[in-house]
């Protein structure tokens, strides 16, 4: 039986960067992790493809999946519902895999609740003035969409207690380098690895 995969969370607050650190970590040849694609009914950014960046979905579609529980995480978030199909999540891990998420603050508290031992890190901006900056520079949100963001990252800030790591993102690639970090110490943790070496003293 293969030793079941890892979940890793990387949640934070809007505008912080989780889908550019997430893009630049896939882009290096030496990772190995599986990224587990969400589903939003917010409209497609520029340059944003369906089924790479997210699985773009109408409220009804949303709702319906809702329903028949096939969601491991879903929030609705400034308007918009966010969340993870569940069966994608559950084969990978069951094949020995990691699996990277990379969702809101809210969708991780319900992970949280159903993946306990999974590895849960929160990306912080440097300052609210910086995030602020980031989410203004995208150019696609009004003044009270920004003002909303803010708000609800102050809330989500708060929240970083229930996390296992905190890595800040002032710089791309630095924060990439030290997700990985995280992620090399879980997979070397006495708990997680000591039944496979209590089954080989077994055979021996």
């Amino acid at each position: 039986m293969k030793e079941r995969g890892l979940l890793i969370v990387l949640s934070g607050p809007s505008g912080v960067g989780k889908g550019t650190v997430r893009k630049a970590l896939f882009s290096q040849t030496d990772i190995k992790l599986h990224y587990s694609i969400s589903m939003t009914t917010r409209k497609p950014r520029e340059g944003e493809v369906d089924g790479v960046d997210y699985f773009f979905k109408s409220r009804e579609e949303f709702e319906s999946l809702i329903a028949q529980s096939k969601l491991l995480e879903w929030a609705e978030f400034v308007g918009n519902y966010y969340g993870t199909p569940v069966d994608y999540v559950e084969k990978t891990l069951q094949e020995g895999k990691d699996v990277f998420l990379e969702i809101e603050v809210q969708g991780a508290m319900q992970v949280r609740k159903a993946f306990p031992e999974g590895l849960f890190i929160f990306l912080m901006p440097p300052s609210l003035t910086e995030l602020e900056n980031r989410i203004t520079t995208r150019g696609t949100e009004s003044n009270e969409v920004i003002n909303n963001r803010m708000n609800a990252a102050r809330q989500e800030i708060e929240m970083m207690n229930a996390y296992d790591y905190v890595v800040e993102n002032d710089e791309v690639e630095l924060a990439c380098e030290r997700i990985k970090a995280i992620v090399t110490a879980e997979h070397c943790r006495r708990d997680r690895i000591a039944n496979r070496y209590r089954k080989m003293l077994e055979v021996e």
